[in-house]
């Protein structure tokens, strides 16, 4: 893609901007190629029409003042990267953002390293200039909208505080296996600016920017101006430079990354060469290094921002808190771990799809207000999001932090359940599109894996094991047993004293869910008005004695009672239809697939 770099006649007076496809107007009142600062240009001076390797420059019938182009007066000329043409005060650079790294860099005829130490002596030459500069960075830090702008913005920094440089730009080192081949492309050219109208391609001296990174300082090398001369080696950003160093910004975030500043002892066209001398490029150095903490501070900022916001998408903020500060693929990483699963799953969503499928997106933001309840009070009670699996959400308790015990999870994934429902049936009735669904909860307690687990091409935290899939079956079970919650018995033995009392629960007996080995024992919690008392009753006497053995007592208990409690309908039925079954001899309901 080619870029184009506009330059007048004070440092602070240029942009470089990406060329489109499209056909563009450049001038001094035009929207985005805009030259504000040069009276000479007109309000739309020319018309600028990118192909893929050259740049169609034609004057427009109203510009005043005339196009230069290679020393000449023309009105309709084509441009090719490095080459540039003048209107007024103003330079226009055709560029392509296409730059590689040189191995090809000859030993410099001198290198030093500056420590830190060595440059907090330092001082500058043009202080208060240096500082008017940086005045700046706080508005270009806000203005940025992303780390390209931010990017752009920094060179543009250091091109406005390092006179003396021809070229700037952010590099980064890349592994082998990052690299297309073993010779080229071991350099990576993040962003780069030019200044003025050197030529020559962009290209760092990798061995310089490999240096500065191992030895993690600055690192400043001259090569003999009058030698490159003669071999016409084109090492660094420009074949006409003939000084450069690289100081690393490395961080977490900016891992093998430099700034890369480039400069001629010739600065001026048809000037004479003049040799660095020690010392003069210290306060650059000392500038440039200030640049660059500033910039690799923001990128930290930015990717810890960014870890932050996708912890926020499964995380409550208790947790989020917690782990503010560490590191994210670390807190991240799969282990074993107790946890508390809760399945929460929408009922009445195919009848209501096949009754609204002239009307798909008002079903989807049905579904979304009903899910977005189950997710918040997983949330609140400091969950993680686990999964969704269609209309049906998965959250658990007691992963990442440690220091949570699974007897507070067991109480916390229960009081969330209890509050999705509560919260569902407010919703419910003062929402008339949440009417016609209703929630069904599913939690079990146990050992399972928690982190980022996934393929290369999908990850997504979450927990697995048998404890996940004995949640899912819990939910599955509550259509069956027209319950709203159903509990495993690991979760309740480990919810306390006081949380058991505060909601109103009982024993449905021990179930075999369908696709498992082993029975559990299975707990109903009631958040809708509880059976009286009498109905309840005689539901936990016919279960004692189902499993003691007396399954044709247990239905003599039930018969009476049969409508009033829901659960006491799904025993006699089961009773009724499995009087033969080896598992009603040994007290256990036994589950089948519907």
């Amino acid at each position: 893609m080619l870029e184009l770099i506009a330059q007048g006649p004070t440092v602070d007076h240029r942009w470089r901007r990406t060329l489109p496809g499209a056909t563009i107007e450049l001038g001094r009142s035009t929207e985005i190629y805009r030259v504000p600062w040069d009276s000479q240009i007109s309000r739309r001076h020319v018309r600028l029409s990118a192909s893929e390797h050259r740049l169609h420059v034609q004057k427009l019938p109203d510009a005043a003042n005339p196009v230069f182009f290679n020393g000449k007066e023309v009105n309709d000329f084509h441009v090719h990267p490095g080459e540039h043409f003048v209107i007024g005060n103003t330079s226009f650079m055709l560029a392509s953002d296409q730059a590689f790294g040189s191995m090809s860099a000859p030993d410099p005829i001198r290198q030093q390293t500056f420590s830190a130490d060595f440059l907090e002596q330092v001082q500058y030459r043009d202080a208060d200039r240096r500082l008017e500069i940086l005045n700046r960075l706080p508005d270009l830090i806000s203005n940025a909208n992303d780390a390209h702008e931010l990017l752009i913005g920094m060179v543009n920094t250091l091109m406005a505080g390092i006179v003396t440089a021809t070229s700037i730009g952010v590099v980064k080192t890349k592994s082998p296996a990052d690299s297309t081949t073993a010779e080229i492309q071991s350099l990576e050219v993040i962003h780069w600016d030019r200044r003025g109208l050197t030529r020559g391609d962009f290209q760092p001296s990798e061995k310089l920017v490999a240096n500065a990174i191992e030895l993690q300082q600055s690192v400043l090398n001259v090569w003999e101006a009058d030698t490159l001369a003669c071999t016409g080696e084109n090492y660094t950003f420009d074949f006409e430079n003939d000084w450069a160093f690289a100081s690393p910004i490395e961080t977490e975030a900016t891992a093998g990354w430099a700034i890369y500043v480039a400069g001629s002892s010739k600065l001026q066209e048809g000037s004479e060469p003049h040799p660095i001398e020690e010392g003069d490029l210290d306060g650059d150095i000392k500038f440039c290094e200030l640049v660059g903490a500033t910039l690799k501070n923001l990128l930290r900022v930015q990717q810890l921002e960014r870890q932050q916001a996708s912890l926020r998408s499964f995380f409550s903020p208790v947790v989020v808190e917690a782990l503010r500060g560490q590191d994210a693929e670390t807190v991240l990483q799969p282990r074993q771990c107790e946890v508390s699963v809760l399945f929460c799953d929408l009922r009445g969503f195919s009848k209501t799809s096949e009754k609204m499928s002239d009307d798909l997106l008002g079903l989807l933001s049905r579904v979304s207000d009903s899910l977005g309840v189950t997710t918040r009070m997983i949330l609140e009670t400091g969950g993680v999001i686990g999964d969704f699996h269609g209309d049906a959400v998965m959250g658990f308790w007691g992963w990442p932090l440690e220091s949570i015990s699974i007897e507070q999870s067991a109480a916390a994934s229960l009081q969330a359940a209890i509050r999705i429902q509560n919260e569902f049936r407010r919703l419910s009735a003062n929402v008339a599109s949440l009417r016609e669904f209703t929630m069904g909860a599913g939690i079990a307690s146990g050992i399972a894996v928690a982190g980022k687990i996934g393929t290369r091409d999908q990850v997504k935290v979450t927990a697995f094991g048998p404890v996940v899939n004995l949640a899912s079956r819990l939910e599955g079970m509550t259509r069956r047993l027209n319950a709203s919650i159903l509990v495993d018995g690991p979760t309740m033995n480990r919810i306390d004293r006081e949380s058991k009392s505060e909601c109103k629960q009982r024993r449905l007996g021990k179930f075999q869910p369908y696709g498992m080995d082993r029975a559990i024992d299975i707990h109903q919690i009631f958040t809708e008005p509880k059976p009286i008392e009498d109905v309840c009753l005689a539901y936990e006497s016919a279960l004692a004695a189902f499993e003691s053995g007396n399954v044709q007592q247990a239905i003599k208990l039930l018969g009476p009672k049969k409508s009033l409690d829901p659960a006491a309908d799904f025993l006699m039925d089961y009773l009724q239809s499995s009087l033969d079954s080896a598992t009603v001899a040994q007290g256990v309901i036994r589950m089948d697939r519907k």
